[in-house]
């Protein structure tokens, strides 16, 4: 279970200090300690519209997020709150509230379209907060949302980044969530009840035309229609008469609005149930390492000069997250070998099955820890490490027996060196005494279990600097004539040739046995990958058949409210999204 982090309070995430955007460093240790995947809500709206109210609601408490009671926006910059999900055991909510939008200390708009974009990269649910009613002047406060394609970019090619390319947009975009505060109007239309979700819609339709009135009505409109498809529209009574709003937070729940009190409880409860973790492309789930790493690509991107650019956040993220990969696999393949090993092995095969367990598992921890790893240069590194692993373990296994085999020789045939010392041998008969004993100790040298994949070279290279002692004492043996010394000497030579073939033979089967290991090791990387990249398909090809649902909804809006031309321009989104299902066949060349 991952541990909960549970903020007694919000805290700068990214500071707004004299027109910079700095990130606060105690911010992105809190976000690397959240190992849970994070469901993330970002408000922004006008300043002092009421965003910290929601905040704070969501959150669970009374006061948390700052509550203005002047004309001054409270808020600076992009601030942040990490509780437990409360709906979505084993997940963390992650609240931001930003900066009002519009502050007369500011005059400058700059700033307020970056913490805008900010918050659209680092959301899974946004929401808009505004006052009133859904008028042309409540669009052209939202006139950012007309900018994001000159704020953000979904990829680092050149050329796709207009509106119309929206669809590269949308599967990184948050859901959009509109609340009108201090609502007034009555939600009907003909006379006939209408939902808030049905009024947002109505308030986004088009404007027949191609003057510049009608482009600035339409505009605001398209982009929103076009960026979120995915929406949603809450409104809000006045919560209690207007003398009490500068001390909200402080009213007791009988002394506001019950209309106003069952719509927050609407809104939380809705935003809890449906807002989904935050995903990078392909369905990758974010958690806080993750979103520490994408706050300060984006801040850096913004702060060097350059646009906030999607793709790159992501390839950069899996960068960190690959390397990191490699290294919690190949500490994971260190960990089982060291359990599972007792050096030496019995054989080569012993040590190569071993191996092949714990690589597969090793593999395994890559594959659940690493994403986007281009041309799997990652599990190439890992691959080359796990090799040198096992070569590793082979020289250690053949030092471990060599060491034992020694060892076993010193204190078996220890006895019998110092018998010849003392001439025990040199006497006539002695050659087939010394003979007959060196078979004994052989026998039992053999005997002896657990000696390792160096028992038959140790023992040959032992027998190898015996043979002058042994050849001293056959010449000087006078029982034997010269006829059975010339036909001992034979037979010596004879089995030293059948000794040398089977010693050969030896070296070529575990080369054999590495040459299969190699194999079976490159079938296993690609097995796994290949169950991988069959599963990133799936997820993707399941997400944009869900941006492809929406879009076609959005096309039949337009084509019901007669924007032909619209309707053809999305139709580009349409293909793309059709195209790119096509493209994603099994790939089988790989590695």
């Amino acid at each position: 279970m991952a541990p909960e982090i549970n903020l007694p309070g919000p805290m700068s995430l990214i500071d707004n200090t004299k027109g910079q955007l700095v990130v606060n460093p105690e911010a992105l240790k809190i976000l690397s300690a959240i190992t849970q995947p994070v469901v993330v809500v970002a408000i922004v709206g006008l300043y002092r519209t009421g965003k910290s109210y929601l905040m704070n609601k969501l959150a669970g408490k009374k006061n948390g997020f700052s509550l203005g009671s002047t004309v001054k926006s409270h808020t600076k910059g992009i601030w942040m709150w990490c509780v437990p999900h409360p709906k979505k055991p084993e997940h963390t909510l992650v609240l931001l509230d930003t900066e009002g939008l519009g502050d007369i200390e500011k005059g400058d708009n700059e700033n307020d379209s970056w913490i805008f974009a900010l918050a659209i990269l680092l959301s899974s649910t946004f929401v808009y907060n505004s006052m009133g009613t859904i008028n042309q002047q409540a669009m052209d406060q939202l006139h950012y949302v007309t900018e994001l394609t000159d704020r953000i970019k979904a990829n680092s090619s050149p050329g796709n980044n207009s509106v119309d390319d929206s669809a590269d947009f949308v599967s990184f975009f948050p859901a959009f969530v509109w609340t009108l505060r201090d609502f007034t109007l009555e939600l009907e239309v003909d006379g006939e009840p209408i939902t808030a979700d049905d009024y947002l819609e109505l308030s986004l339709k088009l404007r027949k035309g191609t003057d510049k009135k009608s482009k600035s009505f339409n505009d605001p409109r398209l982009c929103i229609r076009k960026f979120f498809p995915k929406r949603k529209c809450f409104v809000f009574d006045w919560p209690a008469p207007k003398k009490y709003l500068a001390h909200l937070e402080q009213l007791k729940e009988e002394e506001l609005n019950p209309d106003f009190i069952e719509q927050v409880a609407e809104f939380c409860s809705y935003i809890l149930s449906h807002s989904n973790v935050k995903t990078l492309s392909g369905g990758i789930p974010v958690n806080g390492p993750r979103l520490e790493s994408l706050v300060l690509t984006y801040v850096n991107a913004i702060s060097s000069g350059d646009l906030p650019c999607m793709e790159n956040a992501v390839l950069a993220l899996a960068q960190i997250e690959n390397s990191a990969a490699v290294q919690k696999a190949i500490a994971h393949y260190e960990q089982q070998m060291g359990q599972k090993v007792q050096l030496p092995t019995e054989t080569l095969q012993e040590l190569l099955d071993l191996h092949r367990d714990s690589e597969r598992e090793a593999i395994e921890v890559f594959m659940k820890n690493s994403f986007k790893d281009v041309d799997q240069m990652f599990q190439r590194k890992l691959g080359a490490q796990l090799e040198a692993r096992r070569d590793d373990f082979c020289k250690q296994n053949s030092k471990a027996s060599s060491d034992c085999c020694m060892a076993l020789l010193q204190d078996i045939f220890g006895p019998l060196e110092e018998d010849v010392k003392q001439g025990t041998f040199s006497k006539p008969g002695g050659y087939r005494l010394f003979t007959q004993k060196l078979q004994e100790l052989k026998n039992k040298y053999y005997q002896v279990p657990r000696k390792g994949i160096q028992a038959k070279e140790v023992l040959k290279k032992y027998l190898e600097s015996k043979e002058d002692v042994a050849d001293a004492l056959l010449q000087t043996d006078q029982s034997l004539s010269e006829k059975e010394k010339a036909i001992e000497v034979e037979r010596i030579k004879a089995e030293s040739a059948e000794a040398a073939k089977k010693m050969l033979e030896e070296i070529q089967k575990k080369n054999e046995e590495m040459m299969e290991q190699k194999e079976k090791s490159y079938q296993e990387h690609v097995k796994q990958l290949t169950e991988k990249m069959e599963r990133d398909r799936a997820q993707l090809m399941a997400e944009q058949e869900k941006t492809l649902a929406l879009k076609l909804q959005e096309q039949e809006r337009l084509l019901k409210e007669g924007f032909e031309n619209e309707s053809k321009r999305l139709q580009k989104d349409i293909w793309d999204i059709q195209m790119r299902s096509k493209s994603l066949e099994p790939i089988c060349n790989i590695l």
